[in-house]
Parts: structure tokens; C-alpha cells; sequence
């Protein structure tokens, strides 16, 4: 269809928007020769018609997904849709309350819809200002009609028809690919449903559009990417609106904005933290917040309900105008990667924001985006086509198993990665992406498209699965494909079992060891490394790891800043060590020691290590406060201490982070076992020991040599009991000695509970106190 491009761009008959009317015109002539400004017009001289003949039309043949100005003047538009059978894009020189200022017919390709509008023409609509777009579209169930205009019902045959179909041109709808949305859905969400009291409503004014791109913001460098594996890396979550909204060291027009984290990373990097994983950041529906600062009604604060997979969130930019957010967010990514810093973002494949029907029968649903330009292809129905299969207790399922999703998913991922600089992913419910399940049901297939293609397509992107959703069949951890990490959630309940549940739950000295091995029975019988395991304690979606050991239950009754939420588990393994306020201080320094001396890949929550508390509110989704966002005020230093040296110490050592799964036996015949488990007696665990709940102890040491490591050998201890233990330490080479590194007991607190370099024991055995953990280095004396 190449030939037909040279001879139009807006289709053989042009509509062309003037004032409130449409006017049909003729086939127009559009080869005037023009520069390109910053938006894309002419330069100079945007706005004149006139120009030299012969000059090559725009060609949107090979022109990117969304809407974007040509290099060399005038504009593309390029959407997907199986099922439309007439599309068109109308243009707008303002985001809300305008009138259309020119309208593109986009021929179809397959299930490729394209337009090109050439400069003269879009110069004489638009100006040399910012181009907002959406799209009006029909198909089987609302056919086009010529007559038709906003408002009416011309065309209209089914709300919803027997294969899904939601066709609705009076909906304007949020092209599914911009790359940038204007604004937040006006709350009123009637003005965007269909039904027979919604369906004539015309959306335009209220909309969000999607906004064209100025040309400078593809200039904007990310920098080189951290060359880390992910074995090596220390991840810290974190919101990013949260990270600064309260650090006075900032501009107050940067807390909270893109600008203000990437002032951060010099903080992160010397903390120790290599990879920063920030919740959402692509558009929600969050300006809510900003509405009723000192309440929680209607907020949504962790950005889990997507609006657009292209677009960052412009509440999080400093600059808002249009390419403001993207050039911003390009250099927040850069600024982290000069850190050698490594950016991940959360994403959420699974459902979008866009909702489902809010009637019984399935006829009544909010077009905003993706149900208006192919419904039956983007999401997963349920029992028929008028409804919708939910595995993730919010809204209906992204389709797994459609082509036109599956691509979708991966334009966006690529998008990020490739352009907007960003180094990985966690997904949130990632199991819902590999449901390819026919009906209203779940089944789980490992080679499901979306978890196979990033692997084959994006091979240097860290992906990270949240492998589980809501309902039976959803639970897969240990199940993904080759090339993915996963949150262990075993690791997480293990620990804090052994920690917060001695003599009410059994956690046996051999659990532990696999734990802290990288939990072989979920990804070593695979083939997969122990990095697979992403370790945790905490993460946004619980008790901050201060209250794990300063709580027994949920309080998310509070008010405001701390409350009211709802939800959250009622089964967080919490305890609040009697209330002794030095016992909840050792046991947090004692979890952070079990999360860095463990195999696998470690995750700390933002403000972890400045003991930040939210008073026992384990759900606080809808708390953009001050309570939810970190605390810059001076932390208690035997916890911000303690972790930075931890941090840095994990780091420094490699013996600590194995490639592969630890074998038996001594590989390079120094005396050392690569990994060797011990008793507190000095003796080794054996099978019997490893086996029994009764014993709280458990002991490694690793050879350090072996690893390249600096040190000839490393030991850990961990003391799980109620009491003191006399421990036993293995032996030393001659010369040698063994160094005191750390101790998570409340004795060492005034030395920050580490001592840099070690201090060499004089005596043995290690008196060794209750619900603490020792760290040794073996080096020459």
C-alpha cells in the first residue's frame, strides 16, 4: 500500500476541522518543502501552505507506534486494531474543552492502521504549538455511518456484541501507544461509558489525549548502562514521589518529580544500593491526591492501575509541559546510571485502569483507551464475551494469550528499555501473563509469549516476577522460564517465622540453609541460579521492616497520615519483641544481616535503613502523605550505620554472591569446602541436625579463596534462640586469625554493630547472644 501514502496523507477525502464543523474538502496537494521547528512545523514560516515543489511526502510505512513528528516536517500516526474496521485521529491544540483542529483517516495494514499528515498542513490546523491527539473508531457492533457526528447514534447496532466488541465512536479515545497523556480522566467516568444512558455522550472534551513528542526529547542520553549481573546487585524499592517529598535538601518544586530523584543517586550509590526499583511510573489516575491533601478519599498512591504503557506519569515531573515528563524521566535514568546505578520500574501487565462493566450484563464499561480500539483483543473474557475473566482482583485480564496484547506488551517493555534508557522490570502478578487459559479460567504455561519474548527480544533487561495473582492456579513460584528472577516469598515467610514465631512455628536450621542458599527446590531444579531468588523481608505491600519487629498485628484503622486503609494480610509473622525497644532495634539489624549474607539477589524497601515506621499499617496503597513518604530527619545510626557497612560489605565480597548453586566438596583443595554448615558445637550439620526444629543455630562458613575473594574465608552464625550460645569456630590456617566484623546484638550498638577491617578474637568459643548473628573474616594475622 506504499504508492498510496506518496498521493495523500489524510486520505482522498481530507476532513478538516474548522471551528466546531467539519469541512469536506478535495484531494489536497501536500508537497511543500518545509523545515522543522520544535514541535515539527515549519521553520520558519509555520503556518504557510506554500513551498517548493517536489519535496518527498511523509511516509508512515515504517513510522513508530503512537504519534510523532517527522524529522522532516509534519506528523505520523500509527495504532494497531484486529477488529475496527474505520479509525480516525483527531487533533487538538489544547488538551481539554477544544475543538478539534484537524481529523486524519488512518488506513489499515493488516492489523496496522497509518497516517501521515504533511507540515503544510498541519502548520495551517495547528500552529507551531503542542499537537494533542485521540482516536474515534468503529467496528462490527457500531458501524460507520456518514452521517454520523458526536452525539449521535448513527451506525449503532450492540453496545457489546457476541465477540466482544466495544466500538463506540462518540468515545474519543487515549491512543493505547502515545507517548505522553495530557491529563487524569475527569472523575465524572459516566461521560466515558457506553450503555443506553452513556453512549451518545461525547468524551472529546474531557479525555485524556495523547501528546505529540517535540522532536529535541529523543536527544536526551541515558548514559552507558551499569555493566552488573544481577547476582551482584543490592535492589532498594522505593516510590518515586515518596523518595523526596519531604527532603529539605531539595528545591521545593523538584520533591517528588524525576528531578528530585535523580538527585538521589549519590545517596543510593554510597548507601551501597546498585539498582533502584521504583514503583509505577506509568500514568494513573493519581492528580486525585493532590485534591484532598489531609485525606485518602479516592487516592491512589502506589500507581498500580495503568493507564497508558508508553506514557510516565506527568504528576512526577517537574516539567509538565508536553515532552517535559519523558526528556525529565531520560534524566533521572541518566543521572542514576553516572551513579552506576541501575534503574528498574514496576510494571503492571496484568489489568489496566481502564476498569470493567459496571452492570450485570456486561453493558455498561468505561472506553478510554484500549476496550475503545479493540476490546476482545486486549482483554481476556469471562464466561462470554460481555464479560471479563479477573486473576488480579482488580479489573479484567490483559489477554495473555492475543497477538495483539502479547505485542503491545512488548512495544512497551522495548520502549522503556531501548529509549527511555531503563535497565529492567518487576512485574506485579506476572503469573496472569502466562495464563493462556481459553475461557473463563487459569492456566499457567512457563512458554507463554509475554514471559518468553522479553527474554528472546530484550536480552540485557532484568526481569523480575511477581509469580503470583488472585485465585486458583495463580500461585507459580519457582515456575518462570529461564531469564527470570523471582520474589521469593518463601524466603520471606521462612525468616521471619524463625525470627518473630520461636516455639509457636517449626523452622528447622535446614530450611534456613536452603533459604539463605538460594531456595534450590524453586530454581536450582530447573537449572536456574540462586540470583533467580530475590530475597525480601519487606516490601511496599506489608509492614516496613521496623514494624515487622515493632508489631503484632495490623493497625490500618488510623487517621490521617497514617490511615485509614483497608486490606492487607492478616498473617504478617510480625512480633513486637515485648516492646523492648533495643530487642526490636537488634532484631531489625539481624534481618538486614540474614537479607545481605544470604545467596541470591537482596531487595531492601525505601527507608529500611532510616528505620522508618507507618505504626503497623501494612496496605497504605492510598496514603500520599507524609507518614508514606521516607523521613530525611537524622536516622537512629545502629541501624543507617550498620546497613550502609553491611551493604558495602556484601559488595566488596564475593563469596557471597554465587553464580551458580553452591556444589559440596572442596574444589580448589585449600582445606575449605566451598560451603561448609556447622553446628554451634564446632561440629558439622548433618542431615539429622539440619532436620530438627529444635535447634536454633546454624552456622557457614564459605571459602573465600575459591570466590577470589579478598579474605581467605568468611563465617556467619546465627543464633536463633532465646538464649546465648557458646560457639565453636571452625579452624584456621596458620597465620591466620579470625575478625570480628559484626555482631547484631545489642552489646556492640555503640560501635554501630560493625567494625570495619574486623577486630581479631583473642578467645574462643564466641559467646554468641540470643537472636543475634555473628560475621568473621579469616585473614593472616
Amino acid at each position: 500500500m506504499g504508492g498510496r501514502w506518496a498521493f495523500v496523507v489524510v486520505s482522498a477525502l481530507a476532513f478538516v476541522a474548522c471551528g466546531d464543523g467539519l469541512l469536506e474538502n478535495g484531494p489536497v496537494d501536500h508537497t511543500t518543502s518545509a523545515g522543522t521547528g520544535a514541535y515539527g512545523g515549519d521553520d520558519p514560516g509555520v503556518g504557510g501552505s506554500g513551498g517548493s515543489s517536489g519535496r518527498t511526502p511523509v511516509d508512515p510505512s515504517q513510522a513508530p507506534l503512537g504519534a510523532h513528528f517527522a524529522s522532516e516536517g509534519g506528523l505520523t500516526i500509527v495504532t494497531r486494531s484486529t477488529a475496527a474496521t474505520r479509525i480516525e485521529a483527531w487533533l487538538y491544540d489544547a488538551p481539554k474543552q477544544a475543538a478539534e483542529r484537524l481529523v486524519v483517516q488512518l488506513e489499515r495494514d493488516g492489523d496496522t492502521w497509518r497516517a501521515a499528515v504533511e507540515p503544510d498542513v498541519l502548520a495551517d490546523a495547528l500552529g507551531e504549538g503542542p499537537v494533542y491527539y485521540g482516536l474515534r473508531v468503529w467496528g462490527p457492533n457500531w458501524t460507520y455511518d456518514p452521517s454520523w457526528s458526536p452525539g449521535s447514534t448513527a451506525g449503532f447496532i450492540a453496545d457489546v456484541d457476541a465477540d466482544g466488541h466495544r466500538f463506540n465512536p462518540n468515545k474519543l479515545i487515549l491512543d493505547p501507544f502515545a507517548r505522553e497523556m495530557s491529563h487524569d480522566p475527569d472523575y465524572d467516568w459516566g461521560v466515558f461509558a457506553t450503555g443506553p444512558d452513556h453512549r451518545t455522550k461525547d468524551s472529546a472534551p474531557t479525555v485524556p489525549k495523547g501528546v505529540v513528542l517535540p522532536l529535541d526529547v529523543a536527544a536526551v542520553d541515558t548514559g552507558p548502562r551499569p555493566e552488573r549481573e544481577l547476582k551482584d546487585h543490592i535492589i532498594y524499592e522505593v516510590h518515586l514521589r515518596g523518595l523526596t517529598m519531604q527532603d529539605p535538601s531539595l528545591p521545593q518544586a523538584l520533591r517528588g518529580t524525576y528531578a528530585g530523584a535523580a538527585l538521589k543517586a549519590p545517596y543510593l550509590a554510597d548507601l551501597g544500593v546498585t539498582a533502584i526499583e521504583l514503583l509505577p511510573l506509568h500514568e494513573t489516575q493519581n492528580d486525585q491526591n493532590d485534591l484532598t491533601p489531609d485525606s485518602v478519599d479516592g487516592d491512589n498512591y502506589w500507581g498500580y492501575s495503568t493507564l497508558s504503557y508508553f506514557a510516565p506519569d506527568r504528576r512526577y515531573a517537574a516539567d509538565k509541559s508536553p515532552g517535559g515528563p519523558t526528556r525529565e524521566l531520560r534524566e533521572m535514568v541518566r543521572a542514576f546510571h553516572q551513579q552506576g546505578i541501575a534503574v528498574l520500574v514496576d510494571v503492571v501487565y496484568n489489568h489496566t485502569g481502564e476498569g470493567g462493566h459496571w452492570d450485570a450484563e456486561g453493558q455498561v464499561a468505561p472506553l478510554i483507551s484500549w476496550r475503545g480500539l479493540d476490546n476482545a483483543a486486549f482483554y481476556k473474557a469471562g464466561y462470554d464475551a460481555a464479560h471479563y475473566h479477573n486473576s488480579n482482583g482488580v479489573g479484567p485480564d490483559v489477554a495473555a494469550a492475543s497477538p495483539l496484547a502479547q505485542d503491545m506488551v512488548l512495544a512497551s517493555l522495548r520502549y522503556w528499555h531501548e529509549e527511555l534508557g531503563v535497565d529492567g522490570f518487576r512485574f506485579d502478578l506476572a503469573s496472569v501473563m502466562g495464563n493462556l487459559c481459553n475461557g473463563n479460567c487459569f492456566g499457567f504455561d512457563p512458554q507463554a509469549p509475554m514471559l518468553t519474548r522479553p527474554v528472546a527480544e530484550l536480552p540485557d533487561a532484568i526481569l523480575i516476577a511477581e509469580p503470583w495473582a488472585i485465585g486458583p492456579g495463580t500461585y507459580q513460584v519457582g515456575n518462570f522460564p529461564a531469564g527470570w528472577a523471582e520474589w521469593n516469598d518463601g524466603y520471606r515467610d521462612d525468616l521471619r517465622a524463625d525470627q518473630n514465631r520461636l516455639h509457636i512455628e517449626e523452622v528447622t536450621p535446614g530450611w534456613l540453609a536452603n533459604r539463605m542458599s538460594g531456595s534450590w527446590e524453586r530454581f536450582g531444579d530447573d537449572g536456574r541460579s540462586p540470583w533467580a531468588s530475590i530475597n525480601f523481608l519487606v516490601a511496599h505491600d506489608g509492614l516496613t521492616l521496623r514494624d515487622l519487629y515493632s508489631c503484632n498485628t495490623k493497625n490500618n484503622g488510623l487517621g490521617w497520615p497514617y490511615g485509614p486503609s483497608d486490606g492487607g494480610t492478616d498473617n504478617d509473622i510480625a512480633w513486637d519483641h515485648g516492646g523492648d525497644a533495643a530487642a526490636q532495634r537488634q532484631a531489625t539489624r539481624t534481618g538486614l544481616a540474614l537479607l545481605m549474607l544470604s545467596a541470591g539477589t537482596p531487595m531492601i524497601t525505601g527507608g529500611d535503613e532510616r528505620y522508618r515506621s507507618l505504626i503497623c499499617n501494612n496496605n497504605p496503597y492510598n496514603l500520599d502523605s507524609p507518614a508514606n513518604w521516607l523521613d530525611w530527619s537524622p536516622p537512629p545510626s545502629s541501624i543507617f550505620n550498620f546497613a550502609r557497612s553491611l551493604m558495602r560489605f556484601r559488595l566488596a565480597h564475593p563469596a557471597l554472591r554465587p553464580e551458580s548453586f553452591r556444589p559440596d566438596g572442596d574444589a580448589n583443595n585449600n582445606g575449605i569446602p566451598t560451603i561448609g554448615w556447622f553446628q554451634d558445637d564446632g561440629g558439622p550439620a548433618d542431615a539429622a541436625y539440619l532436620d530438627d526444629p529444635d535447634n536454633s543455630f546454624i552456622g557457614f562458613r564459605l571459602d573465600g579463596e575459591e570466590a577470589q575473594d579478598s579474605v581467605r574465608s568468611i563465617y556467619v552464625g546465627y543464633n536463633g534462640w532465646d538464649q546465648g550460645l557458646n560457639v565453636t569456630l571452625p579452624p584456621l590456617a596458620p597465620g591466620h586469625g579470625w575478625y570480628l566484623v559484626s555482631d547484631t546484638h545489642s552489646w556492640l550498638e555503640g560501635d554501630d554493630n560493625f567494625i570495619e577491617g574486623g577486630a581479631l578474637l583473642a578467645d574462643e568459643p564466641y559467646l554468641l547472644g540470643a537472636r543475634a548473628m555473628l560475621l568473621l573474616v579469616e585473614k593472616p594475622l
